[in-house]
């Protein structure tokens, strides 16, 4: 992974960390559709975030692996 998608990859599971998000803030902030830039889809292939049904919606949250994989990088707790 390049530099660049690491860093935003590291973003995205800085900002998850704190509490789950829905999934459509979620999209809004992070979907893109720039084939050099794939941080969501990276996420989830990598099971660093995973998707999960609370109620009528959807939710995101970061994994135990996302945690770790923010732990290696030294970027949260």
């Amino acid at each position: 992974m390049g530099d660049a998608l690491e860093s935003l990859m590291l973003d995205l599971l800085t900002w998850l960390a704190p509490h789950e998000r829905s999934y459509q803030e979620v999209m809004d902030a992070w979907r893109t559709s720039c084939p050099k830039f794939p941080v969501w889809e990276d996420a989830n292939d990598r099971g660093l975030v995973t998707k999960v049904r609370v109620g009528d919606g959807l939710m995101v949250r970061i994994t135990a692996s996302g945690l770790a994989h923010l732990r290696g990088h030294h970027r949260g707790s």
